[in-house]
């Protein structure tokens, strides 16, 4: 039986604190599904579709990695690649109430698909999709923390020619 996580998240924007998460988890299951969010509630920066191919583009030297847009409830599609585990990378302490809100709920749904928690990379601890679009709004320095492809798609979200 194939080993098979989702990770997932809205990933607006791709950031390499979720790159360290997404390496990581495939270097223990046989696949990983970076599933990302569409919230038809809120709107982001970047649409699914070029989210999608950001993740695709930062991650094609993962072969085991795959990704997916998804909509509705997370545990419908982790049943629906026949996932076992949810990846979730925690920044801080203060991340893990709501994570473990998160799990308690999906666990009610479906006590069969476990949640592993990984720390981010400390360098990386401080980043959020958030921030990265507040510094890249105001042309700051976000080459650090996001790969080349994704500045570029932040410069030109911000200072279209």
């Amino acid at each position: 039986m194939k080993r098979i996580a989702v990770c997932p998240g809205s990933f607006d924007p791709i950031t390499y604190g979720h790159i360290d998460i997404i390496e990581r988890a495939s270097r223990i299951f046989d696949v990983v599904y970076v599933s990302v969010l569409k919230n038809s509630a809120k709107e982001g920066l970047f649409t699914p579709q070029e989210r999608v191919e950001l993740i695709n583009e930062v991650t094609k030297g993962l072969p085991n990695v795959e990704v997916r847009i998804f909509n509705g409830l997370l545990i419908d599609f982790c049943e629906e690649v026949e996932a076992q585990a949810i990846v979730r990378g925690l920044r801080a302490v203060s991340d893990f109430e709501y994570e473990m809100q998160l799990t308690s709920m999906n666990r009610k749904l479906n006590s069969t698909i476990e949640t592993i928690y990984m720390m981010t990379n400390n360098n990386y601890s401080f980043i959020s999709s958030s921030m990265v679009k507040e510094v890249a709004k105001y042309g700051g320095k976000i080459e650090d923390v996001v790969p080349p492809q994704v500045e570029s798609a932040l410069r030109g979200k911000f200072n279209p020619q």
